[in-house]
């Protein structure tokens, strides 16, 4: 806190300086620990769709049956959402909603942002829940472990760590479009050797976002919100709530990829 102290410094002495240091390291706290909670709130949100969706999807007397996929019998709804052109909608709902809360978010009242938040963790479970059907339940909660352990790591080196990972952003940025890029690519010509540098390459990029957006969510608190408060750092923890998440699903599904048990 020796920095927070020399910012906060007053003509009276070190001493204010302290009090308000000591201030903002309790904001900061508070700050991060509801962007923890709204996260978390979010992944529970997630995980309850894509489950529920899934035990609606899926039944296990053939006769009553809309479709087969793979080993799965699916339920007219389950067809809907998996077999149908209408899984598209599903697929890319939660696209759309993550640019209407990161473009509208100073636009929003806090309250607001949070439904939208919800909506989106929500939507996100709905796209997730084809996974019960890939891979077995075991190694889905499995992987989950592994991701939640490997996250608190990452995001907890990334709070504590003196050095200053700035310069990183747009090293892990250029990776994440190269990522996306081949994965695009990958859509058309199904390599299996290909899908496994891509998922590599994507743990590595979203395993350094990870630490690199905690670190930059603490430094925009101290040097930003802390002397605004309100709404504004109320949405500022519901964006960065939403970053977390994203790097947090994104690890969990690459991770999937490569630990993942099939069916």
């Amino acid at each position: 806190m020796s920095d927070l102290d020399r910012n906060y410094a007053t003509p009276l002495g070190r001493a204010d300086g302290r009090v308000d240091a000591a201030a903002v390291d309790a904001g900061l706290r508070a700050y991060m620990l509801k962007i923890y909670n709204y996260m978390s709130i979010g992944l529970a949100i997630t995980g309850l769709a894509a489950l529920g969706v899934y035990m609606a999807a899926v039944t296990g007397d053939p006769s009553g049956a809309a479709a087969k996929l793979g080993n799965a019998y699916l339920t007219p709804f389950g067809y809907a959402m998996f077999v149908s052109p209408l899984k598209w909608v599903f697929i890319l709902a939660p696209l759309v909603m993550v640019f209407v809360i990161s473009f509208g978010i100073n636009r929003l009242k806090p309250a607001t942002a949070q439904m939208l938040f919800w909506a989106f963790s929500a939507l996100m479970g709905l796209s997730l829940s084809s996974i019960f059907l890939v891979y077995t339940h075991t190694s889905i909660v499995r992987v989950f472990f592994i991701t939640a352990a490997s996250f608190g790591a990452l995001s907890l080196f990334g709070y504590t760590t003196k050095r200053d990972m700035t310069g990183m952003g747009s090293f892990l940025f250029m990776g994440l479009i190269g990522v996306i890029i081949a994965s695009l690519v990958n859509l058309f010509i199904a390599s299996s050797a290909l899908q496994f540098v891509v998922s590599v390459a994507g743990v590595l990029v979203f395993a350094g976002l990870t630490a690199w957006d905690t670190q930059r969510l603490k430094n925009d608190y101290i040097y930003g919100y802390a002397s605004q408060g309100g709404e504004i750092a109320e949405r500022a923890a519901i964006t960065g709530a939403l970053s977390l998440y994203l790097n947090f699903i994104n690890l969990f599904t690459l991770l999937l990829q490569l630990l993942g048990q099939r069916e």
